[in-house]
This record gives C-alpha cells, structure tokens and sequence, in this order.
C-alpha cells in the first residue's frame, strides 16, 4: 500500500472512484463532472482541491479528496469531501491510511479544524469516525442549493 498526493494523470482513476461512490450512495446518474473539469480545478495556479491517491500494486485503489475552507469561530479549516476506497479493498486498512493521512495534512497546515459529511445510514462510516475521536453533529443540518434552484432563487428575487 502507498499514498502519495495525486497528479493530473490520476483523475481519470480518481473519476472512476467518484462514480463507485455515487453507485454506494445509491445516486449513480448524480456525477456530471468530468476528467477535463478535475484537471482544470485541481491542477491549476489556484487549485480548488487537493487529492491523496493510495495504490496497490501500482492500481489506484483509494482517494481522499480534500480542500481548504475559513470558518469565522476558527479560522483555516480542511473540508474532506470525499474518502473513498474501492469496494474489493474495503477492511484492508486502505481507509484508514487515507483518513491518517488527511490528519497529517491538518496538523501541518495548522488548521483548527478538519469537517465532513457522512450518510446517517452508512453505519460502517459512522462508527470508524466515532472510533477515531471525531464527533458527530446531530443537531447541525447540511443545506444546499442546486443549479436549478439558484436560478429559480435568482428569477424571483
């Protein structure tokens, strides 16, 4: 096993992980994004995300996919977007070194805080992050607004 950061010529693994983890998500038509937009966003002078890669055997097998926020309470903060390991590699410890990995990248950076969402009924997930230290936030709601909601918000107001 070895994780390393990620590269322009690992996004089309990384794009196949996306839609592995949207088919688990039970939302498998949800992925528009493409290589071509991974590349731009994440490769540029100002990239928007970050990626850890773990390999086995030279095949990409896991990613964690991260990216920086400001929180006005704390300060920098690293938002982990997705953590995805693939479904044969599951229990080898895979997760674990991704999830370590992100940690690291934290506390080098010195940021205050490390936040992300998980499913209420991916069980699996819940009781990892529980196990490790990490709380979950029962009374904070994720909210979100969509393309086809922004431009209805946008025409009414």
């Amino acid at each position: 096993m070895h994780i390393r950061k990620g590269t322009e010529k690992d996004m089309p693994a990384v794009l196949d992980l996306i839609r592995e983890l949207a088919i688990f998500e039970k939302e498998p038509d949800a992925v528009v994004v493409t290589v071509a937009d991974l590349v731009r966003d994440g490769f540029g002078d100002k990239p928007l995300f970050h990626t850890f890669i773990a390999e086995v055997d030279g095949e990409i097998t896991g990613m964690a996919l991260y990216y920086y926020r400001y929180s006005t309470w704390k300060g920098k903060t690293i938002h982990l977007e997705d953590l995805i390991v693939k479904e044969k590699m599951r229990g080898t410890g895979l997760g674990l070194a991704l999830y370590t990995e992100i940690m690291k990248q934290g506390k080098a950076d010195g940021v205050r805080r490390i936040e992300w969402n998980v499913l209420d009924w991916n069980q699996n997930a819940i009781d990892f992050y529980e196990k490790s230290g990490a709380k979950i936030l029962d009374d904070w709601r994720v909210v979100q607004m969509n393309e086809e909601g922004i431009a209805a918000f946008l025409n009414r107001n």
